[in-house]
């Protein structure tokens, strides 16, 4: 008797799920938020897939929905000639400034691009990189077709991330705290199932962040802690008002610029959100479906 995990279409099950999502991001929404983007540092969770990528020595680098350049920068500083592709003009604009800022504008070629453009066209053609990332900006709905692309381009080794909790932006502790129930959405695992189907064999690994969200007031850190309740726990607003009440503190970092360059606001809560994300790597060398 087969096994329902390998009868069945891990590419289906991600294409159904999508259809339940809010519609997926699109370029101008990141054009909007490009300015907060800037990273003025490497930051621990690019500090931390830089080291699980494992990419030797003079390799060249596809940085697929590179943003403003978080991983993009520090990897040039360190010597790779990187492609960092993304579907946000503005985001890409800041990337090119950053690369300026870090001297080295040479080794960082920005390339418009998104998952579900014409590759070959873009000039990204089989095995043009030797390792082809693709962190925290797998945005699209067919999860197969855009693995089989980063395969493809890369000559050695793929490596992604994907939400492995509920997602980036809901906190499970505050949720449990209500008494709101807590869907774990683990989007890693399509991930892996499809990979094996596809004849790769995937490692995973796991980096943790933290995150220190801030508020302009006790309203707007409701409002903005409410989108957690969408999906079922839209009755617990109520619990979520008084958790922010009996949780909410003075910021003493307000006005300076925050994780993503923009000002922090007045408040934050007594914790930091802790953010679970797969690392998921493989040989792209010889892959039997390509």
């Amino acid at each position: 008797m087969r096994s329902a995990l390998l009868e069945t279409d891990w590419n289906e099950e991600w294409m159904a799920l999508q259809a339940q999502r809010p519609a997926p991001d699109d370029p101008a929404r990141w054009d909007a938020r490009a300015r907060h983007f800037r990273p003025r540092e490497t930051h621990p969770y690019a500090r931390d897939f830089i080291e699980l990528a494992d990419i030797g020595a003079g390799e060249s680098v596809l940085d697929m929905g590179c943003g403003a350049g978080s991983l993009a920068i520090p990897l040039a500083r360190a010597g790779h000639r990187v492609i960092a592709a993304d579907f946000s003009a503005r985001m890409l604009e800041m990337l090119e400034e950053g690369a300026r800022d870090a001297g080295v504008p040479d080794l960082v070629r920005a390339l418009p691009l998104a998952w579900d453009d014409d590759w070959d066209a873009a000039g990204l053609g089989p095995g043009c990189v030797d390792v082809a990332l693709a962190s925290r900006s797998i945005a699209t709905s067919d999860l197969r077709a855009a693995l089989s692309r980063l395969t493809r381009v890369a000559r050695r080794r793929c490596c992604i991330t994907l939400s492995a909790d509920a997602g980036p932006r809901v906190d499970g502790r505050i949720l449990r705290a209500i008494g709101a129930r807590v869907a774990h959405r683990g989007d890693y695992v399509y991930a892996f199932n499809i990979l094996v189907g596809m004849g790769l064999e995937p490692e995973v690994r796991y980096i943790s962040s933290t995150r220190r969200d801030t508020f302009r007031s006790a309203d707007d850190a409701v409002a903005e802690l409410s989108r957690m309740l969408a999906g079922g726990n839209e009755d617990r607003i109520g619990a979520l008002r008084a958790y922010v009440d009996g949780h909410l503190v003075a910021n003493p970092d307000a006005g300076a610029p925050g994780e993503k360059g923009g000002p922090q606001g007045p408040f934050m809560l007594d914790r930091e959100r802790v953010v679970r994300w797969a690392f998921l790597s493989w040989d792209a060398a010889g892959s039997p479906d390509m």
